[in-house]
């Protein structure tokens, strides 16, 4: 099988969308005094990327999905890690204005 790094700019779009969205909500949240667990967010995205890696291997083993030879995105995987660690900031960012909102209501 040939190995070819002829990737769709796109895929790079999609990439620095997540970690860019990722970046401006970790920010946000440490200028609110929010701390910050980098470990837990490590530990995260490795549990999410491994789980990732774990579907794609099944999905291409019992033919859910294939990929041409020389047509694996490569960028797929660093774009899980960005996509989960955006996703907690996102879920960490409602969580908290869900929380002080309920506050003020009492």
């Amino acid at each position: 099988m040939q190995l070819i790094f002829d990737i769709d700019p796109n895929w790079f779009v999609l990439f620095f969308g997540f970690l860019g969205a990722w970046a401006v909500l970790i920010v946000n949240r440490k200028r609110s005094g929010k701390q910050n667990n980098f470990k837990e967010q490590v530990y995260l995205a490795a549990a999410g990327l491994t789980s990732m890696v774990l579907m794609e291997l099944f999905a291409t083993q019992t033919d859910l999905w294939h990929y041409l030879p020389g047509d694996w995105p490569i960028i797929l995987w660093p774009t899980y890690v960005a996509a989960i660690l955006f996703g907690h900031q996102l879920l960490r960012f409602i969580e908290e204005h869900v929380t002080l909102k309920g506050t003020k209501m009492c």
